[in-house]
């Protein structure tokens, strides 16, 4: 598993609710700051106030073993009870070159809704990361020999706040529908 390569990890939940209500809550953007390990605090930028394609938020960020950051999300896709997706970006050139364009993103993230077959809605959350740097190439360029076992770790990090974020999002689907 290399950067280059684009590595990603997924989780999934199954909820008690219907798609149209899950995507009431995946699309409380701000709510999410509630669930997640590492998201703090998100700000709206240039008007915007929910997720629509080319609207864009600040996420403000922290992490035990790398501090605070900030980093500029770009909605890239958000189709009604479907699919929700973001590319996040280094304003500041924090793990390298500043850009808010989403060609260089440091990784891109989903939230895919589906109808269950037995009810209910399956929510699945994915993320990749590239290609362009992010807070794992600094460690991957100071011991180039543990990139795999480098992104195995980040990645693990990640499901850990996805398994945290979906279990907030099943909580509020299913007890306020």
């Amino acid at each position: 598993m290399r950067y280059a390569d684009q590595p990603g990890t997924h989780r999934e939940v199954h909820i008690a609710a219907e798609p149209s209500r899950v995507w009431e809550v995946v699309t409380d953007v701000e709510a999410m700051a509630g669930w997640s390990p590492e998201l703090v605090r998100v700000e709206w930028q240039d008007g915007a106030d929910r997720p629509a394609p080319g609207a864009r938020y600040v996420g403000h960020n922290q992490n035990p073993l790398v501090g605070e950051w900030h980093t500029l999300s770009h909605i890239t896709e958000a189709v009604p009870g479907r699919t929700l997706t973001w590319c996040v970006m280094d304003p500041t050139g924090r793990y390298g070159k500043a850009s808010e364009d989403p060609a260089d993103r440091m990784a891109t993230w989903s939230f895919a809704l589906a109808p269950a077959p037995e009810g209910g809605t399956v929510l699945r959350q994915s993320v990749t990361i590239g290609p362009g740097r992010s807070g794992l190439s600094g460690y991957i360029d100071r011991a180039p020999d543990q990139e795999e076992a480098i992104i195995a770790f980040r990645l693990d990090q990640l499901g850990q706040g996805m398994d945290a974020t979906l279990t907030g999002i099943k909580e509020t689907a299913e007890h306020r529908s």
